[in-house]
């Protein structure tokens, strides 16, 4: 068996049921680490403007720790919270690895030099790929001569994806150090309650005002500005102009952000504040339910590291769109298969994308069913999988049950 430490900055919905799985994996003692206790309770987050409380268990089913820290810790920045006795907490567990979530945070730098000190293997896992680069030379030059440095320190990478695994190789990851650990979200609980709120499909369509036989194009996600939902606006609007009114399609948004307002008052302006909705936040159990109500999902983000909600939406068995710059595109879109990646800020090309796959409904559907498929592959079966064989690789020894 082996012993590993998980260092992440707080407990995080999406990987908080990958953490169950690996813990109920007979070749993994795991002990998760946090710097921060702010997401079990209400708190508010920035990016969607306001307090909320997460509906799911983030805390159950796996051993964690907070540790101590200096100050309070209900902030998250390079520097907050400033915690202290990782290195004790690693020499006392005895753990045969390290797996370090990012390295953003001054936490995480100096828990690999712990780490290190202690001849504990190091794994790094993140979301940093190519396009997410910054623009500033200064930056671009530090990067040059800090990252490869860092990674020098790490002994195995495990790739969320393929733009991922480009990003640790062009800072000097050797390729047999990378290791597939797949973003992935817990696809049994998207896939059976998409399921099951198909029971309630059209009462949710009637609370929202959509008439019966028209399309729903949904884009779900905080509505900040490198989200860019209103290309998508722009987007629709183009469509609205062609589509027979028959089957004139509506926008759903649902999400809440800086940007909501000016949406709304574009939709306004375009004579469509009638066919564009605003959901508002909504929390996880909730999401299954748009999920299955939508004929097409749409991400056209730049700088976008992953996506996680393309993960989700395919469990419902939606095809989806996404821009060039979404993380998750490459891997989990096949162009024209189960959707279509289109150039960032193409908006253009967006609206002719969208009207491909809502011409028939029949298409749209073999293109969502598609989706469900591609997305099985995307498992934490396959996180448990990649991890063991990195643990492999790092420790040279193979797992032994426990």
């Amino acid at each position: 068996m082996y012993r590993l430490a998980v260092l992440n900055s707080h407990p995080i919905q999406y990987f908080a049921p990958l953490y169950r799985y690996l813990a109920a994996s007979p070749e993994i003692d795991l002990t998760v680490f946090f710097l921060s206790d702010l997401s079990v309770r209400e708190y508010h987050d920035p990016g969607f403007g306001r307090e909320f409380k997460w509906d799911v268990p983030l805390l159950d089913g796996y051993r964690h720790e907070f540790l101590p820290c200096f100050g309070a810790r209900d902030c998250l920045s390079f520097w907050r919270p400033f915690t202290r006795s990782m290195r004790r907490r690693l020499a006392e567990g005895r753990f045969d690895a390290l797996w370090v979530h990012g390295y953003a945070h001054q936490a995480a730098l100096r828990a690999i030099a712990a780490a290190r000190s202690l001849g504990i293997k190091v794994m790094l896992r993140g979301d940093s790929q190519p396009t997410c680069e910054t623009r500033s030379r200064w930056k671009l030059a530090v990067k040059r001569i800090a990252m490869p440095a860092l990674f020098a320190s790490i002994d195995a990478f495990l790739t969320v994806g393929s733009a991922n695994r480009q990003y640790y190789l062009a800072y000097g990851a050797a390729p047999q150090c990378t290791f597939s650990v797949p973003y992935s979200v817990d696809n049994e609980f998207f896939r059976t309650r998409a399921v099951a709120a198909r029971a309630e499909r059209e009462t949710l369509r009637a609370e929202l005002g959509f008439a019966r036989g028209h399309p729903v194009i949904l884009f779900a996600a905080k509505l900040q500005r490198r989200k860019r939902a209103g290309d998508l606006l722009e987007a629709y609007a183009r469509l609205c102009s062609t589509a027979p009114a028959a089957r004139r399609p509506y926008l759903l948004f649902v999400g809440d952000g800086q940007e909501r307002a000016q949406l709304a008052r574009r939709a306004a302006a375009l004579g469509l504040a009638e066919q564009v909705k605003f959901a508002g936040f909504r929390n996880q159990t909730e999401m299954p339910s748009f999920y299955d109500l939508c004929d097409v999902f749409v991400l056209p983000s730049e700088a976008e590291p992953w996506g996680l909600v393309l993960n989700e939406v395919m469990n419902a068995g939606k095809p989806i769109i996404a821009s060039d710059q979404v993380g998750a595109a490459a891997d989990l879109i096949a162009d024209g298969d189960n959707g279509f990646i289109f150039p960032t800020g193409d908006i253009a090309a967006l609206a002719r994308r969208l009207e491909q796959i809502l011409s028939s409904s029949e298409h749209a559907a073999k293109m969502g069913a598609r989706s469900l498929e591609r997305v099985a592959r995307f498992s934490f079966e396959a996180d448990r999988a990649g991890l063991i064989s990195a643990l492999e690789f790092v420790t040279g020894r193979a797992p032994a049950a426990n």
